[in-house]
């Protein structure tokens, strides 16, 4: 029998740890993200991980630790393509569609991230204020979208007295109902917001529409 001090062994190999953590990881990802934080079962993680629970308590400590350590991973995917994003070499414009882009994208392509963020909202961002490493981790975001708004404002481009945190809020809005909405709205209004026919429409009506406010005539100007 394995001890919890001793990584453990499938087909005789000693599994390395980070890679079974990350394995570990993969699949609470899917089961949190399933059957919520309340209906997910570690034993079933443990299962399908062909390792025990009690391996999943050494590497993690509990359930809720296990949850916070898949919210942290999810965020720190979209914070790293943030990170990666580069838009100085462009104009204000430009730039700010960029960005939008980047996170249309990022929600498209990972719906697991978005059901994982409504059952943190749901328990009232209890695991996210607990967490040190996402106090930290802030959003690389916020600090293009500063630069970003300080170039069109200086420019003249740009018209809109709104802070980078609105402006975020205002992108991720539309790119997260899109993927977390999509069945109800669907239901309601017999279209498909993840249509690949209709993607690249919505992609650029997210960009035009946060161009149009950015850019807009305001009255008194």
């Amino acid at each position: 029998m394995t001890s919890v001090d001793e990584p453990a062994r499938t087909g005789g190999r000693t599994r390395d740890a980070a890679r079974t953590r990350a394995e570990i990881l993969d699949v609470a990802t899917q089961e949190f993200a399933r059957a919520g934080y309340d209906g997910a079962r570690v034993d079933e993680i443990a299962a399908r991980t062909r390792t025990t629970k009690r391996m999943i308590y050494y590497y993690f400590g509990g359930k809720e630790q296990l949850f916070t350590a898949v919210l942290e991973r999810a965020y720190a995917v979209i914070r790293e393509a943030e990170q990666q994003l580069d838009v100085e070499h462009l104009d204000p414009v430009a730039a700010i569609r960029r960005l939008a882009e980047l996170t249309f994208d990022h929600h498209e392509q990972h719906p697991d991230f978005i059901r994982l963020v409504s059952i943190e909202n749901i328990h009232e961002a209890e695991h996210i204020a607990a967490s040190q490493k996402l106090g930290r981790i802030g959003s690389p975001a916020l600090d293009v979208i500063r630069r970003i708004l300080a170039a069109g404002r200086g420019s003249g481009l740009f018209t809109a007295d709104v802070d980078a945190v609105d402006l975020h809020a205002m992108i991720s809005a539309f790119c997260f109902f899109r993927v977390s909405n999509r069945h109800t709205f669907g239901a309601l209004f017999e279209r498909d917001l993840l249509d690949p026919a209709e993607r690249e429409r919505y992609r650029t009506m997210l960009g035009d529409m946060v161009i149009a406010y950015l850019t807009a005539e305001r009255a008194g100007d």
